[in-house]
């Protein structure tokens, strides 16, 4: 008998319904982190990501005949679930407010502070990237939930049109906005920020 970690998830799934345990902590295994990623992009906070991922894989455990193979890939099934529960608890803690742009000017290291150069490098690195972070959580949920799946994920647009319900047509035309929408504020950002430095 093959080994739950060497089969795909389609047989992963048929073998979890049947009631194989091994099946279903396989699956977990190998989709959890992908599915944490995506609920954190999409919320920017941990412990709603947490909750979410816990509650889909109970969600996949309570009904294992809720996912079919012929309507997409598993993955995709996945992050529908996500999605909605994300959305649930997003609107549940409304004191939850994705970070702005506001106040980031004032987060800048002294100017005493000698940093070495493969630091600073991994410093500027990671600033970037949290900068992206920010942006795509300022972003209106359509256009972040496009970027999150299609840029972050690699989802096809067919896949990503699964998860969110709409047509090809509209993941395509959100993506472009969303990446317009990113590049202008990128680029604001970074033009404040050498305005900042003058």
């Amino acid at each position: 008998m093959t080994e739950p970690a060497n089969l795909a998830d389609d047989d992963l799934a048929q073998l979890m319904a049947s009631g194989d345990d091994q099946a279903f902590t396989a699956l977990y295994r190998r989709r959890q982190g992908a599915v944490y990623r995506f609920a954190l992009q999409m919320s920017g906070n941990a412990s709603i990501a947490e909750e979410v991922t816990q509650e889909v894989f109970l969600s996949l455990l309570r009904d294992p005949g809720g996912y079919d193979s012929g309507r997409g890939p598993l993955t995709s099934y996945l992050y529908g679930i996500a999605r909605n529960l994300v959305w649930r608890r997003l609107a549940q803690s409304k004191g939850h407010v994705p970070i702005s742009a506001e106040g980031e000017d004032d987060m800048r290291a002294p100017d005493s502070l000698i940093v070495p150069a493969e630091v600073e490098r991994d410093l500027v690195r990671d600033e970037a990237a949290q900068s992206v972070r920010r942006a795509i959580l300022g972003l209106p949920p359509g256009y972040r939930e496009a970027v999150v799946l299609c840029d972050l994920h690699e989802l096809s647009y067919e896949d990503a049109a699964r998860v969110l319900g709409c047509a090809v047509g509209t993941v395509r035309s959100r993506l472009h906005r969303a990446r317009a929408l990113l590049s202008e504020r990128l680029t604001a950002r970074r033009r404040r920020s050498k305005g900042c430095l003058v």
